[in-house]
């Protein structure tokens, strides 16, 4: 998918003007929240769970595991800009777009993408070869 508007010949793109050339707004189109590392085969059926919601993706990176919720902010105005720029919350102020979406897909730096529950279910049968044990074993009360 093309996020990138054409750049007019000679203009150097810069932080400071690259979300002008941005045509729909990546960063503000998803939010991502810090998991605790999976260390159990309760902790992948907790994934399992999340990822059984719409937009909702898990993936390991650098920095940790993360869950992914495409879900866009409902202050963007049509032409992606902020509606609410001014008065926005402090993580959005404390974004730097130095290096963003604009310039190279997030996805790039992932070492585990799950996009579906098919697909995190598949790495853990994988990972425990006592999964199906297990999940027949969910039945039992908690």
């Amino acid at each position: 998918m093309t996020i990138v508007k054409n750049i007019p010949l000679g203009v150097e793109v810069t932080a400071e003007n690259k979300c002008g050339f941005c045509t729909n707004s990546k960063c503000c189109t998803y939010i991502t929240e810090e998991l605790a590392t999976p260390r159990s085969m309760s902790d992948f059926d907790h994934m399992l769970w999340q990822l059984s919601h719409r937009d909702v993706h898990a993936y390991k990176d650098e920095d940790g595991w993360f869950l992914l919720i495409n879900n866009p902010c409902l202050q963007l105005l049509p032409d992606g800009r902020c509606g609410i720029y001014e008065d926005r919350p402090r993580i959005c102020r404390a974004y730097t777009n130095d290096y963003c979406e604009f310039d190279e897909d997030s996805t790039e730096g992932f070492e585990l993408f799950f996009n579906s529950y098919g697909s995190l279910l598949s790495y853990v049968k994988k990972r425990y070869k006592t999964w199906d044990k297990f999940a027949a074993s969910r039945d039992e009360p908690l």
